[in-house]
């Protein structure tokens, strides 16, 4: 039942040793593999990563100098680019494309300690408000399967309202993390333009693009909204 657990009571939980990081991801692992072939919230799950970073949070937090999000499962819509993995933007002409390096809040995240799941479904480079726009197939929306969960983020908010993560990063460039919170009922955070860094992020209208996030309580987005900014 660790999927019911906000993001300050996974980390409460996890500096009281309730259960370890690795044994959080697993977790997280699982049930993705087990919902995910419905809904199709993610493009990449990136088990091999996730695991390696739990078990980085788990030594740091036995030492007892873990930062404040470590050990945290999260998932990235598929726009932020991260080195070593492919970054797709949802779209046919990047599916080999594998990052060089890694956008400014996800290393931001990185630092905070937190696990990176995978990266999440989104409409061809961020153009579309339903998530049926994607090379890699449609998003679903969890509460009901015949409907849209919005776009261009469906995924971050299709994972975070399934429960296959605890928060989840998405972009808004005219509706297209705030739509998808409001069909898949998550809370989603467009923050002032300029407030979290946008380095790393594909550009669909720079001077709108804003990077923002899906979480299931508006705790959980104040926290991700002070890591991020």
């Amino acid at each position: 039942m660790m999927h019911k657990l906000s993001l300050t009571d996974m980390a409460r939980g996890l500096r009281e040793k309730q259960f370890s990081s690795r044994e959080l991801t697993q977790y997280y692992l699982d049930r993705i593999q087990k919902l995910d072939g419905d809904i199709n919230a993610y493009i990449t799950v990136t088990d091999e990563l996730a695991l390696a970073q739990a078990d980085s949070a788990d030594a740091l937090i036995a030492a007892g100098n873990a930062p404040a999000l470590a050990g945290i499962p999260l998932a990235h819509k598929d726009i932020f680019c991260i080195d070593g993995v492919k970054t797709t933007c949802g779209s046919k002409m990047l599916d080999n494309f594998i990052s060089p390096y890694t956008a400014t809040v996800v290393e931001k995240l990185n630092a905070a300690g937190t696990v990176t799941l995978g990266k999440v479904n989104m409409d061809e480079f961020a153009m579309g408000s339903s998530n049926e726009n994607s090379h890699y197939g449609a998003v679903k929306n969890p509460w009901n399967l015949d409907k849209v969960p919005g776009g261009s983020s469906g995924g971050s908010a299709a994972a975070v309202a399934s429960k296959q993560c605890v928060a989840a990063l998405g972009s808004d460039t005219g509706g297209s993390v705030r739509q998808p919170a409001s069909h898949c009922g998550v809370v989603g955070l467009k923050p002032t333009y300029g407030a979290i860094s946008r380095n790393g992020l594909m550009a669909y209208a720079s001077s709108f693009d804003c990077v923002g996030t899906l979480t299931s309580c508006v705790e959980d987005c104040a926290i991700m909204f002070n890591t991020l900014s």
